[in-house]
């Protein structure tokens, strides 16, 4: 009796791992085409922007013509700052100065409010929270037309720096994940500064802030990464001044039918060197990336 059943219980153990081993497999080759199909878009940009044909009827770009001849070239980058018609470093200068003030600022203000809504105890603290999450379900596009009148009103309207007073407006908004974070650290070590004479100003910048180097990182690539591909707002408060166009403006200025057959290979080129930094940059930090989006998830 003991003798059937352990073999019934080793049989059972090699079906559950047939079982899983076979449910890994299917996990990964899954997530294996699924990068792919990820990658696809982007190992075509790279190839095109290598390239000085452009053909509209065929899927991947030209490297020669019809006598053999190779086409691969450097010339598409030196176009995008060499070029005075679509002045690319314009934009890429305009987006940098805007997502770094906007990054700066928009960084401050969301930790500090979190700070405030984690630690402070106050009469309408729960209503506020309660408030600013039922305002962030509603899309930001909806307010364009109004945030617009608005600006034309103080006479901001065609200063595409006012862009950034659009972004840090409603940056408290985004507190509920820096403040998760924060109620995963210890009260008791605010307590404890208190005890030496500590101050909430100083309990904030010298304990807690030492310890939240994975929230500021989550939450300055956030700030930083929302005002570098903002198309919608950037369009309207340039309008067509091709001078104080943003990256993801001008780029797709390029792509018109007034300039696609001649920009088109430039266009891939600009995307390949505005999207390379921001993926190394993500690379780089994201072991405190993915720490602040977990540790913030904990607690709300």
């Amino acid at each position: 009796m003991t003798q059937v059943v352990q073999n019934n219980a080793k049989a059972h153990y090699r079906s559950h791992k047939r079982a899983l081993k076979t449910r890994n497999i299917l996990v990964y080759a899954f997530l294996t085409i699924l990068c792919i199909i990820w990658l696809v878009p982007f190992c075509y940009m790279l190839f095109a922007s290598f390239s000085d044909m452009y053909s509209p009827t065929t899927f991947m770009p030209s490297f020669s013509d019809a006598e053999g001849v190779p086409h691969w070239t450097v010339a598409n980058y030196v176009n995008l700052f060499t070029n005075d018609t679509l002045p690319f470093w314009k934009w890429y200068l305009n987006t940098l100065s805007i997502a770094v003030i906007t990054m700066v600022i928009e960084t401050v203000l969301v930790l500090g409010t979190s700070y405030a809504f984690s630690r402070l105890r106050f009469k309408l603290r729960q209503p506020l929270m309660k408030l600013i999450l039922v305002l962030g379900m509603f899309p930001g596009f909806l307010s364009m037309l109004i945030i617009y009148f608005i600006l034309k009103l103080v006479g901001l309207s065609s200063n595409i720096y006012s862009l950034v007073l659009i972004y840090i407006a409603g940056s408290a908004m985004q507190y509920y994940i820096a403040k998760g974070f924060f109620d995963t650290i210890p009260r008791s070590l605010d307590e404890a500064a208190m005890i030496d004479g500590a101050n909430k100003n100083t309990i904030f910048f010298k304990v807690i802030m030492p310890l939240s180097k994975p929230i500021v990182v989550y939450t300055a690539l956030i700030t930083f990464i929302a005002p570098w591909g903002d198309f919608m707002l950037g369009s309207i408060l340039s309008a067509g001044n091709i001078d104080l166009m943003t990256v993801a403006v001008g780029m797709r200025t390029m792509v018109t039918i007034q300039y696609i057959s001649t920009y088109f290979n430039t266009f891939c080129a600009g995307g390949v060197f505005i999207s390379v930094p921001i993926v190394a940059l993500f690379f780089w930090l994201q072991k405190y990336y993915v720490e602040g989006i977990t540790g913030g998830a904990v607690k709300g």
